[in-house]
């Protein structure tokens, strides 16, 4: 055990110096995110030096699990290892909370930004210390085509979503009424909570509770389990890959979840049967009013930046109209609502203005420290509901009974 103990924290020392080493040798270091991301954030660094020639700039690009450790590890370390770091918007609470984040000018901000989206890098006290950069947010998709033959409407509640897919699911054995992702963890969580909020439901209340195995709750989640009954048999084993082949192949009504990332796909003849079929909006109300949830990408700066100053001018320069739109060019949602209204991207992403509505009404997941342990545990509760090992009531008890455990730790 010692030899373990010592092995690690060896391997802690050398992957910290590296990281410090790495800052010393260039005038900006960004911890960033792999894939489309990684690909704007390189463009956005390139489009930097064209403006600022000399300027040595190191750009770290990868995967999300990967990259909140990295950024844990160096922050609470003081390394000095990042100028700007990029967060999934529920690692800043626990960021802002342990002082691990400076506090950003208000002239970063402009009205032409979406307010949903730059509240979530507020402290409670109300100070800026996180801008968004990908204006990610939840949205339901239905077929015009199938809806339109049976006189049916857009669904407004979600009573109208399980009407609808009861009434194409039972007249077309080939196409499912309902997708959705039902893998525990993350994906069903996601799909649960717009459905939860429509209901007057939450998972933590407003004054740091654990509020889920409340009569809203229950109601919610047999909502979810009754559109089980419309959905592909093994939908609870369904992850983002098999809710994106349903809809591209033509296999499903309705979706109650996709993603800005998803939905470029379903107007591409080369991977879809169903091009132009495909409406979006926000996902239904019931009790309540839609409540899509956000889910944004954050750039902050450390406490222990080296070069804050040319980390604040190049987070100006990533969040300014003119780069916003260059990043949606690429599909990266933006956050600015002059991009999502520019002419020549709405005929390129013709659901932007609806993008844009449920953007504006997204609704965050709660601002606790630590809310992937509470995700982890709801998720579990929820498919064990879903594949009937557990009566939804005594689902949401056992998971209000740990999350209980967890939040006082986690809400510090």
């Amino acid at each position: 055990m010692k030899v373990f103990t010592c092995w690690r924290a060896v391997s802690v020392a050398v992957a910290l110096s590296v990281a410090a080493l790495a800052a010393e040798a260039a005038d900006l270091v960004i911890a960033g995110r792999d894939d489309i991301y990684g690909q704007g954030l390189a463009q956005a660094v390139a489009g930097y030096r064209k403006l600022h020639p000399g300027t040595d700039i190191e750009l770290l690009k990868l995967p999300g699990n990967n990259l909140y450790q990295k950024l844990k590890l160096s922050m609470r370390e003081g390394t000095g290892a990042y100028d700007l770091v990029m967060m999934d918007d529920t690692w800043s609470p626990e960021f802002i909370a342990n002082g691990w984040l400076k506090p950003l000018s208000a002239a970063l901000v402009d009205t032409d930004m979406v307010e949903s989206t730059v509240s979530l890098g507020r402290a409670p006290s109300g100070g800026l210390y996180a801008l968004p950069i990908v204006g990610n947010v939840e949205m339901f998709a239905y077929r015009k085509d199938l809806l339109a033959g049976k006189g049916l409407q857009p669904p407004k509640s979600w009573d109208d979503v399980l009407k609808i897919a009861h009434t194409i699911g039972g007249a077309d054995q080939g196409v499912s009424g309902v997708v959705f992702r039902g893998t525990k963890g993350n994906p069903v969580v996601t799909g649960y909570l717009p459905i939860l909020w429509a209901y007057g439901g939450d998972v933590v209340d407003a004054s740091g509770k654990v509020s889920i195995d409340s009569p809203q709750a229950l109601a919610a989640l047999k909502m979810l389990i009754a559109l089980k009954a419309a959905a592909p048999k093994d939908v609870d084993v369904y992850g983002a890959a098999e809710v994106r082949d349903a809809l591209q192949k033509g296999v499903a009504a309705q979706s109650i979840e996709v993603w800005p990332a998803w939905i470029a796909a379903l107007d591409d003849p080369s991977k879809s049967r169903v091009v132009g079929q495909i409406a979006l909006q926000s996902p239904p109300g019931q009790v309540k009013g839609p409540a899509p949830m956000l889910g944004i990408w954050q750039m902050g700066i450390p406490t222990d930046a080296p070069h804050a100053k040319l980390a604040a001018d190049f987070l100006a320069y990533l969040t300014s109209p003119t780069t916003q739109t260059q990043l949606a060019t690429l599909g990266i949602p933006p956050t600015r609502r002059s991009v999502f209204a520019d002419p020549a991207l709405v005929r390129q992403y013709r659901w932007y203005p609806d993008q844009l509505k449920a953007l504006e009404a997204g609704r965050a997941r709660p601002r606790v420290k630590d809310w992937q342990q509470i995700e982890a545990i709801l998720g579990d509760s929820l498919q064990l509901a879903l594949t009937g090992q557990l009566a939804p009531d005594v689902a949401l008890r056992q998971a209000a009974q740990k999350i209980s455990h967890v939040l006082p730790v986690v809400s510090g």
